[in-house]
């Protein structure tokens, strides 16, 4: 299975802003972004001219990389939003937080999606009651996702357990911090979805 493999620091300063794929490493003052603010390489202390295109591709790279979604299975999800009724945009960015790994992450029983993701393809993760070990799975409304209950007694559900409380969760999820349990109350829209994204520009490039 392809994914990318290299480091996730680099990422965030080749954007310019923190992602967040580090989980708390990101919110100390170790994190890369804080000593190195510009992009990695050779000419990363350049200033290259702003296009309208590269807004546009920096915008697209940050989405995926936010979410850690391949090139062509983000292209996938655009092609999948234009046939759906609505804004594309927002199309887009909601069938990005119904995946899987994103709904681990957003819940708090997972510090990173790269995290999340590790955790559901080892087979800790159920959906109404069944093992998913696919990360990309889409979540639907009324779904309820927990943790194998063989699985709940691992450090890292326990951890999760115990600061589960500490983390905003979008009002489309509720949590139960006791059960390890997520509800999903309805589909996102585009209000409460929380990234630093501007959807547009998405749409604009992919409409060229």
């Amino acid at each position: 299975m392809a994914r990318y493999t290299g480091a996730d620091c680099k990422l965030c300063r080749r954007e310019k802003m923190k992602l967040f794929l580090k989980g708390s490493k990101c919110e100390g003052p170790k994190c890369p972004i804080e000593i190195r603010p510009y992009p990695p390489g050779e000419h990363g202390r350049g200033r290259p001219k702003e296009t309208e295109y590269l807004l546009q591709l920096r915008e697209k790279q940050k989405a995926r990389r936010i979410y850690g979604v391949l090139e062509r299975q983000f292209h996938n999800y655009y092609v999948e939003a234009t046939r759906q009724q609505g804004k594309t945009g927002d199309n887009l960015l909601t069938l990005l937080e119904r995946r899987l790994d994103n709904v681990v992450y957003r819940a708090g029983f997972a510090k990173s999606r790269d995290m999340a993701r590790q955790l559901i393809r080892h087979g800790h993760i159920r959906v109404n009651g069944k093992k998913v070990n696919i990360p990309s799975a889409l979540v639907g409304e009324a779904d309820i996702v927990d943790v194998k209950a063989k699985s709940l007694e691992m450090t890292p559900f326990q951890v999760a357990k115990a600061e589960v409380g500490d983390r905003q969760v979008p009002a489309w999820l509720g949590v139960d911090g006791e059960k390890m349990r997520i509800l999903v109350h309805s589909l996102p829209v585009r209000q409460q979805i929380d990234a630093p994204v501007q959807e547009q520009l998405i749409v604009e490039l992919y409409s060229k």
